[in-house]
């Protein structure tokens, strides 16, 4: 039996207890228990979550319990619903009706005779008398013809589900690349940490051959008190890290959408991202839904220039009637036939609407234009990123090893009494920068290629190593 199945059958088994051999409390109690102990049981926090994220687990944890990512798929519903309600145009209509009332009116009397069937020559057409009408009617319509305004408006809302997917494409695109930013500022803070707890250790060590110099008369008091000052100045930016690797930590759970204690990265699986080659915006989810909505507005200015046209619609209705006061009766009567209407005047209205619809038109072409200008200049701004970084990368390895031999050899001098408390903080301190410097440039160089893929329109990750694609893993949710 699988944890998912066991509290569904101890529960079951609870039931058949109670009902069948009436057991006491004391053994529901206790099948509630072992119940609660089950591991089906467990809180998705217990069980439901990996102990240690990767970055492709994280971005797939994102796309699916990021409330960004939520209200994208509500959008998208709605959207799928305007189509339905677009395309219930062309569908007729069906109302029933039905009616029951009195009157002594001779007009509305003397029409509740006739449509009794009830008519005779001793009625006085001046007082018919009381009359009382139950009506029951199903009336049936369907427009024929509207100039072309039904199949414009289902065109857009078709275009506006398009427009809709692609912005949750975009929505997904960024959020991706938020998870992959946020899972190395993670990586990059705790080596932080790690550099800053080297050099507590080192100045530490450092303060210990200063106490014993001190002690043998080598070394001055006030540099003995350098160094003790250069510890706890050592401590603090080490509690300092500690509270940015944790507020790193907290950023990533957010972007999950997780309420978690704790989370643990796994640094060793990682799938390495590909520079794109010759990078451009074309793929780029918020063009393509802003072509949508350049071909959503056509649509719509179609729709408001139908205005002109006339418009005809076939009816017909079935009508039951019946009196039950004085010359009770009954009867049944039909109507069918087809209308047309053509509006002659209404104040402009439809020039205006084409006048609006135009302007919107206009305006979703200048913001494609718009959005296309500024991925260009994104694309070149992450190739740039990424430049500096692989530059900045090269230059701090090569600082970390000169930093590391420095202070090796400042830290002996400084033990034989050759060189000056002064000289070694600023060896330490060489060293602590470097070390720092080389991790912001690892990280640099690791989201800049996320930024670069995301200005690209690509995926984070191959659909090999995700088993899907934001758009797949967006409708799978």
């Amino acid at each position: 039996m699988t944890a998912e199945a066991a509290p569904a059958f101890l529960f079951v088994v609870i039931n058949s207890i109670f009902i069948m051999h009436k057991t006491t409390s004391n053994v529901i109690v206790f099948l509630f228990l072992v119940l609660a102990a089950s591991p089906g049981w467990c809180t998705d926090a217990q069980t439901a979550y990996p102990q240690k994220w990767t970055v492709i687990e994280a971005v797939r944890q994102a796309l699916k319990g990021n409330p960004d990512a939520g209200i994208a798929r509500h959008r998208i519903e709605a959207a799928r619903a305007a189509i339905t309600q677009a395309g219930a145009a062309f569908y007729p209509r069906l109302d029933l009706g039905a009616e029951y009332g009195g009157t002594d009116n001779p007009i509305f009397s003397f029409g509740n005779i006739l449509n009794h069937g009830s008519f005779s020559n001793s009625i006085n057409f001046n007082d018919p008398g009381v009359t009382d009408n139950l009506r029951l009617a199903a009336t049936l319509r369907y427009r024929l013809y509207n100039g072309g305004r039904d199949q414009a408006g289902l065109a857009a809302a078709k275009a506006q589900h398009q427009a809709e997917q692609q912005q949750q494409a975009a929505v997904l695109s960024t959020l991706a690349d938020q998870v992959v930013r946020s899972f190395y500022t993670i990586v990059q803070a705790k080596e932080i940490v790690a550099a800053r707890k080297s050099a507590v250790t080192a100045i530490t060590a450092s303060l210990a051959v200063a106490k014993a110099r001190y002690t043998a008369g080598d070394l001055l008091k006030a540099n003995l008190l350098d160094i003790e000052v250069q510890q706890s100045a050592a401590h603090e930016r080490l509690i300092q890290a500690h509270h940015g690797y944790d507020l790193a930590k907290r950023a990533f759970l957010n972007l999950l959408g997780l309420r978690l204690d704790d989370v643990h990265l796994d640094v060793d699986q990682q799938v390495p991202q590909q520079v794109p080659e010759n990078p451009n915006g074309n793929e780029r989810p918020e063009i393509k839904s802003l072509d949508a909505m350049i071909q959503a507005a056509e649509k719509q200015l179609t729709r408001a220039k139908a205005g002109y046209l006339p418009t005809a619609d076939l009816f017909g209705s079935y009508q039951v009637d019946q009196g039950f006061v004085n010359e009770s009766g009954s009867g049944n009567s039909w109507t069918a036939g087809v209308r047309m209407n053509y509006n002659l005047y209404e104040g402009s209205r439809t020039q205006a609407a084409i006048a609006a619809a135009t302007a919107d038109l206009a305006k979703a072409k200048e913001l494609r234009r718009k959005m296309s200008l500024a991925i260009t200049l994104e694309i070149e701004q992450a190739q740039l990123a990424l430049k500096q970084a692989e530059e900045r990368l090269v230059v701090t390895d090569k600082q970390v090893r000169l930093a590391r031999e420095s202070a090796r050899l400042f830290r002996e001098r400084f033990r034989e009494g050759v060189i000056l408390s002064s000289s070694l903080i600023d060896a330490e301190n060489r060293l602590t920068d470097a070390l720092v410097h080389a991790s912001i440039a690892k990280a640099a160089k690791k989201i800049a290629i996320a930024d670069l893929r995301r200005a690209a329109g690509l995926t984070q990750f191959p659909l090999a190593d995700t088993g899907a694609t934001q758009s797949q893993l967006s409708s799978s949710f």
